[in-house]
């Protein structure tokens, strides 16, 4: 089997989770694991079958959060049934859509920059 999962990095990893959780209908598949300074070390996440994993940032394993004053080195795309139902719940926490929702070859797209500064695709492909 090959797969290759996303491992984010973010500043305040139990804020991400109920933020994935509330604007991307994210589901948590593998607990926080929380280590003795508080920090979350270790968790996962899933909107169906796609999934990521993340944690805090550890400056002593060189793991940090994206740089807001610089662009994105990776963006992360998510295929899904209805963007505008996503984008309209990303939207209602307050986060601007970069892009979107709009029609595209690839389908229906809309782009944005999460609050812990990733940036996501989210496509619906379109039907043939």
């Amino acid at each position: 089997m090959t797969e290759l999962t996303p491992y984010l990095c973010v500043a305040d990893a139990r804020a991400a989770i109920k933020w994935y959780v509330a604007a991307l209908g994210a589901e948590i598949t593998y607990e926080p694991v929380v280590m003795d300074d508080g920090r979350v070390g270790h968790c996962e996440l899933a909107i169906g079958e796609a999934r990521w994993v993340m944690s805090d940032e550890f400056d002593s394993a060189g793991v940090a959060a994206p740089d807001p004053t610089r662009g994105a080195a990776v963006s992360l795309y998510l295929t899904i049934n209805d963007v505008d139902a996503a984008a309209a719940r990303v939207v209602a926490t307050g986060t601007s859509m970069s892009r979107g929702p709009e029609d595209s070859p690839a389908g229906r797209v809309a782009v944005f920059v999460d609050p812990f500064g990733h940036r996501w695709f989210l496509n619906q492909p379109t039907e043939n």
